[in-house]
């Protein structure tokens, strides 16, 4: 199954990078408020450049001066499933609506992005048995990885 990661990352400001394994890439998302377990909301989610798949397993801070600069954690990882039959990811994407069922740490149950318009997408949980209106950004801090939390690693 593919991959997915989310790693929390304080650069200009804090937000959380949703990133999806998709024909050999991480197709990537910045969501400033990070995921909701509430399928009532609709999380922002900036559609920004491709990362290669080691980029995946990064913790660590970016030094001043790079692209990101900023503390990074890997704050869930897992893999995925696709929900639409017979499209592949990448048609969804090029459609602009993709559903899927994460497989991870902190997430699991259904999922799906939509685009809005140019680079603005929507992500939202599916109703179903993982859906609540708990808060997994403030309830579960901690990296996956390592244990500490963005702040422990140097964010601001």
């Amino acid at each position: 199954m593919p991959r997915y990661v989310i790693q929390q990352h304080h650069a200009t400001s804090m937000h959380y990078d949703f990133r999806l394994e998709v024909a050999g890439t991480f197709r990537s998302w910045a969501v400033p408020k990070g995921p909701s377990l509430d399928p009532r909301d609709k999380r922002l989610a900036m559609a920004v450049d491709d990362h290669s798949l080691s980029w995946g397993d990064f913790e660590g801070v970016i030094p001043k001066g790079e692209y990101g600069a900023g503390p990074v954690i890997v704050w869930d990882r897992g893999t995925y499933e696709n929900l639409r039959e017979g499209e592949s990811m990448s048609d969804g994407l090029r459609q602009g609506r993709i559903r899927f069922t994460l497989h991870g740490h902190k997430l699991s149950g259904g999922w799906s992005l939509r685009r809005v318009d140019g680079r603005r997408w929507l992500l939202v949980k599916r109703r179903d048995d993982e859906a609540d209106s708990g808060d997994p950004v403030g309830d579960r801090p901690e990296s996956v990885v390592s244990g500490r939390t963005i702040e422990e690693l140097g964010g601001r």
